[in-house]
This record gives C-alpha cells, sequence and structure tokens, in this order.
C-alpha cells in the first residue's frame, strides 16, 4: 500500500521553493507595494536582494503551518528574527518584523489557505491549504524519484 506523500516528507528547502513558485504562477498573489523597501527585521540592513521574497516567505510559513498550527504572528516573529549586531558589545536577538508576517498571512487568508482559530489566538491550515500542500509536495516527490 502506498501511504500519501506530505509536506513533511519532502526537504524542506525544496518544498518552500516548489509553494513559492506555485503562488507566483497562480497570479493570485499580490505583492505589496511596500515590499521593494521594506527590512525583514531589525537585524537587517537592506530589503531582501531576491525579487521574489515575499512569495517564499508567504510558502515558509504556509509550511510552518503545516507542520505546527496553530501558530500566531508572535511565535513566526520569534522563528524569523535572528542575532543584530552590536559592534564591541556583544549579539543580541531580535525578533522579525510583524508586518511583513502579518501581509503574509492576511494574504494566504484570501487563498483561502489559513483560517483564523476561533478559540484563543492564532491561525492555522485549512482543509483546502493542506490539500493544496500535499498535491504540491506529491509533485516534487515523484519529479525527485524519476531523476
Amino acid at each position: 500500500m502506498v501511504r500519501p506523500t506530505s509536506v513533511k516528507d519532502v526537504d524542506q528547502h525544496e518544498i518552500v521553493t516548489q509553494i513559492a513558485g506555485f503562488l507566483k504562477k497562480s497570479g493570485k498573489v499580490k505583492v505589496p507595494d511596500w515590499a521593494d523597501v521594506v527590512k525583514l527585521g531589525k537585524n537587517k540592513e537592506l530589503a531582501p536582494n531576491d525579487p521574489d521574497w515575499y512569495y517564499t516567505r508567504a510558502a515558509s510559513i504556509a509550511r510552518r503551518l503545516y507542520i505546527r498550527s496553530p501558530t500566531g504572528i508572535g511565535s513566526l516573529k520569534k522563528v524569523y528574527g535572528g542575532n543584530i549586531r552590536r559592534g564591541v558589545t556583544p549579539n543580541r536577538f531580535v525578533k522579525a518584523s510583524g508586518a511583513v508576517i502579518r501581509k503574509a498571512l492576511q494574504t494566504l487568508e484570501s487563498l483561502k489557505w489559513v483560517e483564523k482559530v476561533p478559540e484563543g489566538n492564532g491561525r492555522r491550515l485549512t482543509k483546502q491549504g493542506r490539500k493544496d500542500l500535499d498535491r504540491i509536495a506529491s509533485q516534487l516527490r515523484k519529479s525527485t524519484r524519476i531523476e
């Protein structure tokens, strides 16, 4: 009996790349106007170099919600945060930008992939989102088997 493929069965970097490609190709995801100038956190000096970074961040958040759900914006800020360099003073951990994460979650909500949890805080994947992510994972698994 063949077990269905899930997001957990494939390489995380490859699945995020595939989901980001799917989001870009679908045309339903609108990148915010401020995407070319925004910093992703206090620890960053510049905006991201990759012009498609927004699709990658939304895909990464979707994968994160698949793995661990429900998840709120605060915990995602911790996940995407990093160390800030303070010169001679020791480095210190800072959280990522919440506006970017919030906008990405709202984008995934407009696709009907994510919904707010009625009891408590946070968001989780819908059945439609889980089904689409599993479909992308199974396509990725088939393509890597053939090669």
